[in-house]
């Protein structure tokens, strides 16, 4: 049985909205910014019919989970995700909030999806077959479907609010935003990457891949500017596998969207409007994994 119906959309009376996105909606507070993670979900590039009761509660507490980790690497923009905390204003609509909002600053956002790879999957595995390389990033010849990467390697992508994000090469990416940016963001992903891999994995999970998004304040001084937003290394935003399965050559059972992905895959859905709804079992099953990864991940139950 799934422990409630998914939230799909929220309106929060007496807020104002900044946006709403695939997955999150987005209200303004003063200074600040209410985000607000609903149970939606999206695959290949459309929001679905379904959601997936508890996703939400899950990204938001993931999310703060490993903000708190990498507070010493980068500072974040988290303000506070206990509703108690919130301005008064917030809490008469803390039956919504409680467990799946985050109060946190204000950014300029980085225009750059900031992508660490670790393992050769997906759109990454894709473009080596065809030209040997990753975003520029020239691999050793030879490599198969989910081969571990020699080293880690920084793939920057343009973001997309709609659509799908395009893959682009970082002096791309430093063209459209700056060499000492893009330096300094390469720099950044990989850390907090490798880090969390290295927790992840003594927790019996792989982090293939990963994207980060990044803010900036002040001045947008590279140097001392630089903040985490948005959501940290998520069943949303990343590729999870269980490592007691872990089996290069074909691609691998996951703890994240991907189950999603390959059910409409064999539906042979086209990408097209009208989007389809998940089967109740599908649901289940996606929710359970995104609950699974949360209690293995942190060692916490989902509040």
């Amino acid at each position: 049985m799934l422990s409630a119906p998914p939230l799909l959309e929220t309106s929060l009376s007496g807020l104002t909205l900044h946006r709403r996105g695939k997955v999150r909606d987005v209200y303004e507070v003063g200074a600040d910014l209410l985000i607000v993670t609903t149970d939606r979900i999206s695959a290949f590039d459309y929001v679905l019919g379904s959601g997936i009761p508890d996703k939400g509660k899950v990204l938001t507490q993931l999310s703060s989970f490993w903000f708190e980790r990498m507070g010493d690497l980068v500072p974040h923009h988290l303000l506070a995700t206990d509703v108690a905390r919130f301005p008064e204003a917030l809490r008469a609509h803390a039956a919504v909030l409680e467990g799946r909002s985050m109060l946190v600053r204000r950014t300029e956002p980085v225009p750059i999806e900031c992508v660490a790879r670790g393992y050769l999957s997906g759109s990454g595995w894709k473009e080596y077959q065809q030209t040997g390389r990753v975003c520029g990033v020239t691999l050793p010849a030879g490599l198969r479907e989910s081969d571990r990467l020699p080293e880690p390697i920084f793939t920057p992508a343009t973001k997309a609010d709609t659509g799908h994000d395009v893959n682009i090469t970082e002096d791309e990416a430093a063209r459209l935003v700056g060499a000492p940016l893009i330096a300094r963001l390469k720099a950044l992903t990989l850390e907090i990457y490798r880090r969390g891999t290295a927790h992840a994995e003594s927790k019996g999970i792989i982090i293939a891949d990963t994207k980060f998004e990044f803010g900036l304040v002040g001045a947008g001084d590279p140097a001392t500017d630089v903040v985490l937003i948005d959501e940290v290394l998520t069943p949303d935003s990343s590729r999870f596998w269980p490592r007691a399965e872990y089996e290069p050559g074909h691609g691998q059972p996951s703890f994240d969207k991907q189950f999603v992905r390959d059910y409409l895959e064999e539906i042979r859905w086209n990408k097209q409007p009208p989007v389809p709804s998940l089967p109740d079992e599908v649901v289940r099953r996606t929710r359970d994994k995104y609950v699974e990864a949360y209690r293995l991940l942190s060692g916490r139950e989902l509040q």
